[in-house]
């Protein structure tokens, strides 16, 4: 796809961080944007700050829930009649010693890392297959989908889940819708709110004994939110995503010190020894 104008993109996790970035850089591209997040408040924010740019609406959304995303859909066909690209850009973090995290740890994750993209899939490649036009799918993993650090394995989990499923979907719309096109983002560390996603964690996740507080966990999250404090704005991704889809490249990856250390676990794999504690520095 080279040529955005009119077209329609749905941006899940669109309130701020990431999504944010993609919606202001579609629209100064002439696009419609339909902007998701769960928080209201920052929602409410983002579209009024970028209807000065362009056409941009806002759809309360909790993409753990199908229901959610198959009203975002309806909402943006209702308001511009398609969608074109898709984001499923949504995504949390917890962090911990896997055997003392909880499952309420876990279920969250789960729920909104990959299930938010297994929603978004089933939602959105039926009508990106139907309207037979150039169409592009963005699935955001990160670079945690291709290595795997101590104290933050659920969410290395979920990462490397979104990846898979994302290769399957590249092969299978290749034989059957290939004016659909598929990229995954693997961000590195980026300068957006993930290390707060716990202001968002319904209370459903939130009860007694489902956050467990340990050194560990406190560890981690000091670290993610000093290595995201330092880390590139996200208007970067944005731009790495529009490079993507103009040359329909399917890995949106980091070439610095996380493709290191994903090269290292690679060598890991093809050598078949130990996993190799490799931190990206």
């Amino acid at each position: 796809m080279k040529d955005f104008k009119g077209k329609t993109a749905v941006i899940t996790g669109g309130a701020s961080g990431i999504g944010r970035a993609m919606g202001e850089l579609f629209l100064s591209n002439g696009m419609q944007v339909v902007l998701a997040d769960i928080e209201q408040d920052a929602l409410d924010r983002t579209v009024s700050e970028l209807s000065a740019i362009g056409p941009c609406i806002g759809v309360v959304t909790d993409v753990s829930k199908a229901l959610d995303v198959q009203a975002l859909a309806d909402t943006t066909i209702d308001t511009y009649g398609g969608i074109h690209i898709a984001c499923n850009n949504a995504g949390v973090f917890a962090g911990g010693l896997l055997w003392e995290e909880s499952l309420a740890d876990f279920r969250w994750q789960l729920d909104v890392n990959v299930w938010g993209v297994i929603h978004g899939i089933r939602t959105f490649v039926p009508i990106m297959k139907a309207q037979d036009t150039e169409c592009h799918v963005v699935n955001t993993a990160s670079m945690a989908a291709v290595t795997a650090m101590p104290y933050s394995g659920i969410y290395h989990m979920t990462k490397h889940a979104v990846l898979a499923v994302s290769e399957s979907l590249y092969h299978e719309l290749s034989f059957h819708a290939p004016h659909v096109k598929v990229s995954v983002l693997c961000p590195e560390a980026i300068n957006t709110g993930i290390s707060n996603s716990e202001r968002n964690r319904p209370e459903v996740y939130s009860g007694d004994g489902n956050i467990v507080e340990t050194d560990e966990r406190l560890m981690v999250s000091q670290a993610l939110n000093d290595s995201v404090s330092a880390g590139i704005g996200p208007e970067v991704m944005a731009q790495r995503v529009l490079d993507g889809i103009i040359e329909e490249r399917f890995y949106l990856f980091s070439d610095e010190a996380w493709r290191k250390a994903a090269n290292i676990r690679l060598d890991d794999v093809r050598e078949a020894r130990n996993p190799t504690f490799a931190p990206p520095i």
